[in-house]
């Protein structure tokens, strides 16, 4: 595969994507994800909560994209149109899934405790699904957009509408 970096993962996914200096410089979805990576490890490695939690909120302010810094995400995440898309505290996104604008990986707990949902590797998440709760999706599953998901998906399945249920192919 192609797809080794982040923009590698822009330039196989998005037609639209001309060459890798288009995608660092116009592609809000890779600078939130860089800011992810800085806040994460000053979150994560240097105990620096705070400082970390405001800077995600500038690259928020410049992106659209929020991020919290305590989420763990995988290799190759490419949020295309990214604006509006919402990645809670606890959720845990796997290598090289794809999500579009307007979704949030949200909570349904106020407790302190594993709250927001696990993304499984090669997840396609579409525009507008809200994804809630601790929950998981399997590898390779699809949901589609303006999907509401609260309860587990199993792995290479494909959901649509609210609430979100399976796609049974005929």
């Amino acid at each position: 595969r192609m797809a080794k970096t982040i923009v590698g993962a822009v330039l196989e996914n998005d037609p639209a994507s001309r060459n890798w200096f288009n995608v660092i410089l116009n592609y809000p979805g890779v600078h939130a994800i860089f800011f992810y990576r800085i806040n994460h490890f000053l979150w994560t490695k240097c105990h620096m909560k705070l400082i970390a939690r405001f800077l995600s909120q500038v690259a928020r302010f410049f992106t659209g994209i929020e991020i919290h810094p305590g989420a763990t995400i995988g290799k190759r995440l490419f949020i295309d149109h990214g604006m509006g898309v919402v990645i809670g505290e606890t959720t845990i996104i796997g290598d090289d899934c794809l999500i579009y604008h307007q979704v949030t990986l949200g909570g349904m707990s106020s407790k302190d405790e594993k709250r927001h949902p696990t993304l499984g590797n090669n997840v396609m998440v579409g525009t507008g699904a809200k994804i809630l709760g601790n929950i998981h999706i399997g590898d390779k599953a699809k949901i589609g957009a303006n999907c509401i998901v609260i309860h587990d998906v199993e792995a290479g399945k494909t959901v649509v509408g609210v609430p979100g249920e399976v796609l049974i192919k005929k």
